[in-house]
């Protein structure tokens, strides 16, 4: 799926029939002749090509430069099919015209704002979006009938589809809400308004029911898990601030990422135990998750279940497979309890969204010791600091046993960050983190590249592990390349080699800067 197509989708919910876009030109959006709103910035040449996706061809535009102007069809998926005109302007500009094909329609107004929906769903016009609504930590009702354990879903307000949408076309990874600010997105790790004018009521933008809404009056806060035609599957996290309610949204690709394609220089492939994967808040645990669990949905035939919060990624289970999924607070309680029944459930692979608790970790490692491939994320900065976080969060009389369990279970830990990626001009070449690039001279800053740190517990990583002398671990890391190791420093060394980060920015992301001079200076 192109990128543009995220902006046709606002052509089509508005009711509009033409969109045009150009080299350093803002997007304008029209219905027969008549312009409509669309704020969006002016695109730059590297921003339109990557909108412009596989319309825009080399031989495309190679045919377009020579005739300085050329016609070619685009079907948008669900959205429709679209006569595009390509006209050369300058030595490297262009502009593009997106034209509604097929019948012309009458033109219409855009669609209002509908008001919060009332429990029951109701149709609304233009493409629905769906959305699942739970609380954070709803409580088990006593006796749920069978009708309240169906999917539950409302039509989403046309302004949120237009804003996602808006915030894919300008490669957003997150978009931020606030009543009575304006929207702010980030891109590439950095924020920016989307449009300085809008004023954002958040309740009225999602669409928040009344069960919603007292929950977030009495401090509880509310995920969301959206399908927004032409963009792709969006998590929402709903939450009160001093000043109103705040949303923040996260954009989520339409299709689960490969491994290669995230740059993971190391396929972890493995039956059963326990492999957590760690990082901060916004450094793509849930992606990696997710690949991982595709990954294996690939290569065997397995039963896989989740237990998320929100359902994230789309998984392909293929004829081989299965994949049952449970989302927190819909499906099932609470992580505990879901993973209490999922071992009863004959499954071979578990993805477990978060190790909170106690509970959940405990039976998190009872399933890897089991036979199961557990995998699990976690909050931590490294690989060491998680194998501590779970053995803190244990009470101090059973601390021993979990380091056994973990020396027995523990299979894999890979820690990851995003770091910008370094812009300058650069000959093309094969790299170990970058998968299908065209050859040539490219522009290289847009997006950003991952830098992770694996252990793999080999006998004597267990060791260390069973006798708590984690301060050794990184040592370990180290000295363990041959078993498939890799240190934060090695890796972000590579990467300041191919080019894809700064030097600086990787010295602000290691955890021992001298080792990183050493890998450096070799």
């Amino acid at each position: 799926m192109a990128r543009i197509d995220s902006l046709l989708s606002i052509v089509v919910q508005q009711g509009a029939n033409e969109l045009r876009v150009g080299t350093d030109k803002e997007p304008k959006m029209l219905a027969y002749g008549a312009a409509k709103r669309l704020a969006i910035p002016a695109t730059s040449a590297e921003t339109l090509r990557d909108l412009m996706g596989e319309i825009l061809t080399p031989e495309r535009e190679e045919a377009m430069r020579a005739k300085g102007r050329l016609e070619v069809t685009h079907a948008a998926g669900s959205i429709g099919t679209f006569n595009v005109t390509l006209i050369a302007r300058g030595p490297d500009g262009f502009d593009a015209v997106f034209l509604r094909g097929g019948k012309r329609e009458a033109p219409r107004e855009a669609a209002p704002l509908p008001a919060p929906p009332p429990p029951a769903p109701v149709a609304a016009p233009g493409p629905p979006v769906e959305v699942v609504a739970h609380a954070a930590a709803p409580a088990a009702p006593e006796a749920p009938p069978a009708a309240e354990l169906a999917r539950p879903s409302e039509t989403a307000t046309v302004l949120l589809a237009e804003l996602v949408a808006r915030a894919a076309a300008l490669r957003a990874s997150d978009l931020h809400l606030a009543d009575r600010e304006p929207p702010t997105v980030r891109v590439d790790g950095m924020l920016s308004s989307l449009d300085a004018n809008v004023s954002i009521d958040v309740a009225a933008t999602l669409g928040l029911d009344a069960s919603s809404r007292d929950r977030l009056a009495r401090g509880a806060a509310v995920e969301l898990a959206c399908q927004v035609e032409g963009v792709g599957r969006v998590r929402v996290h709903v939450f009160q601030v001093s000043e109103g309610l705040a949303a923040a949204v996260r954009l989520l690709p339409p299709a689960t990422p490969s491994l290669s394609s995230l740059g993971f220089p190391v396929i972890v492939d493995l039956p059963n135990g326990l492999v957590l994967v760690c990082g901060a808040a916004g450094s793509g645990k849930s992606t990696t998750l997710a690949a991982l669990a595709q990954e294996a949905l690939r290569k065997r035939s397995i039963v896989l279940t989740t237990l998320e919060d929100p359902i994230e990624y789309a998984l392909s289970a293929g004829e081989a497979s299965l994949v049952r999924r449970r989302q927190v607070g819909r499906d099932v309680r609470d992580f505990t309890s879901g993973l209490r029944d999922a071992l009863r459930e004959d499954p071979d692979v578990l993805l477990v969204g978060e190790l909170r608790d106690p509970e959940t970790i405990a039976l998190a490692l009872t399933a890897a010791e089991t036979g199961h491939l557990v995998l699990a994320s976690m909050h931590s900065r490294g690989a060491a600091s998680a194998i501590e976080r779970v053995v803190d969060a244990m009470p101090e009389g059973r601390q021993a046993n979990v380091r056994v369990q973990l020396a027995e279970s523990l299979r894999v830990v890979v820690a990851q960050r995003l770091l910008p990626r370094a812009s300058r001009t650069v000959a093309q070449e094969p790299s170990p983190y970058r998968q299908g690039a065209a050859p040539g001279l490219r522009t290289r800053g847009t997006g950003r590249v991952p830098a992770i740190e694996v252990l793999r517990v080999t006998h004597a990583v267990a060791a260390i592990i069973r006798e708590g002398k984690t301060a050794q671990i990184p040592t370990a890391i180290q000295s363990g390349k041959r078993e498939g190791m890799l240190s934060l420093e090695r890796c972000l060394a590579d990467r300041v080699a191919a080019g894809d980060i700064t030097l600086d920015d990787a010295r602000a992301a290691a955890n021992d800067p001298s080792s990183l001079a050493m890998y450096v200076g070799k």
